[in-house]
């Protein structure tokens, strides 16, 4: 276990290398869900959010491609956006049943491509009681320093989009 726990510092840290000379600025968005947080993982923790967004925001998202991987550690994932000329890749970092988290680091696009050097998204699902839970969305992100005068953002608008399709999806079909 602390082996696990280990690893898993070392890879977040290992993230985090790049702008350790640049602040990180970070964008959050939290959704309380009337669903268990068990339920919330599921969809979560793989591809099911991706592919259950994908399907909603058909007018946002042209396509998802998985390039790499099954949906654990080390997949690789890239979503290309309406009218199909921007895309956004990354790649599946931390992903902890125990705590429910999942780390995803942007590798190519998004606030990549607009002079951030480092976009790490992060989506912990938080236990309130046996039938709620919290999904918190966090995108950590440095800027270069020849881009700061434009202070460019990530959008956070895609990830709480996604919270709010999980809930609908989820509350609606309780069991």
């Amino acid at each position: 276990m602390l082996k696990q726990v280990s690893f898993i510092f070392f890879l977040v840290l290992s993230c985090y290398k790049g702008a350790e000379s640049q602040e990180l600025k970070h964008l959050t968005d939290e959704l309380q869900v009337n669903v268990g947080a068990d339920r919330v993982w599921e969809l979560y923790r793989h591809l099911g959010i991706s592919r259950l967004t994908a399907q909603q925001l058909k007018n946002v998202i042209q396509s998802i491609q998985v390039l790499e991987g099954d949906g654990g550690v080390g997949t690789m994932l890239k979503l290309t956006f309406v009218p199909g000329n921007s895309s956004y890749t990354e790649r599946f970092i931390v992903i902890n049943d125990e705590k429910r988290v999942k780390v995803a680091k942007g590798l190519e696009g998004g606030c990549l491509a607009i002079g951030c050097s480092d976009q790490i998204v992060q989506f912990d699902i938080i236990e309130k009681t046996k039938d709620s839970c919290i999904i918190r969305s966090d995108i950590a992100y440095a800027v270069k320093k020849e881009f700061e005068a434009n202070d460019p953002k990530p959008n956070i608008q895609l990830l709480a989009a996604a919270a709010q399709i999980a809930k609908k999806f989820l509350e609606s079909s309780k069991i």
